[in-house]
């Protein structure tokens, strides 16, 4: 993955074959993207590569990470569960997210039209940083799986490292390791999740 932040408006992220042709989704989104840079930077964000993707902090903290795919890019939003979304325009980006976090782009020419909409909404995620305002930790709707409870039990820097994960970083994992028949399959996951887990990643995330 890069690590210099022009690369990704430049060549792409790194994370697949793509990377550094025109068939990249950073190129085909060229334009929309160096939008939303220039959003995320006239606000007054530190912009870091964090995951191979431009993130956007207040501090020490992420305010919103851009993304593009083949059939759209997206700007999403850390800490959504604080967001109040007077414009109806955040969405979920999938079925299992607790949170609508993200404004999906179609189109470059969304960006300059939703300019005010995107600069309100960075500015609530900013002054919830700046107040030190987090999410409230809600129960989990879910099980653990009988083998992450034994190893958690057996690995207490395993434990407190999963304790420390976001809802739905917790519900990625529970989700992969329930799509698992045998539980030696679950124990192997559970294993080669072990360093994404310490560092404070879901399931799906690299």
């Amino acid at each position: 993955m890069i690590t210099d932040i022009e690369d990704y408006f430049a060549k792409g992220c790194g994370r697949c074959k793509r990377f550094e042709t025109l068939d990249c989704s950073t190129q085909v989104w060229a334009n929309g993207l160096r939008d939303l840079r220039g959003l995320c930077r006239d606000v007054g964000l530190t912009e870091r590569v964090k995951w191979g993707h431009p993130c956007y902090l207040r501090g020490d903290r992420n305010i919103a990470i851009i993304g593009a795919f083949r059939s759209d890019f997206r700007l999403t939003f850390f800490n959504a569960a604080l967001m109040k979304d007077p414009q109806h325009v955040l969405e979920k980006p999938g079925p299992n997210t607790q949170n609508p976090c993200l404004i999906r782009f179609t189109a470059t020419a969304q960006v300059a039209k939703m300019n005010a909409v995107i600069r309100s909404y960075l500015a609530e995620a900013v002054s919830y940083a700046d107040a030190g305002v987090n999410p409230p930790r809600t129960d989990t709707a879910f099980e653990l799986p009988d083998e992450l409870i034994e190893v958690l039990a057996a690995d207490p820097e395993l434990a407190a490292a999963f304790d420390a994960l976001t809802p739905g970083r917790q519900r990625s994992y529970v989700i992969n390791l329930g799509a698992a028949k045998q539980s030696a399959t679950r124990l192997a996951r559970i294993d080669r999740f072990r360093d994404n887990i310490i560092l404070g990643k879901g399931a799906n995330e690299r």
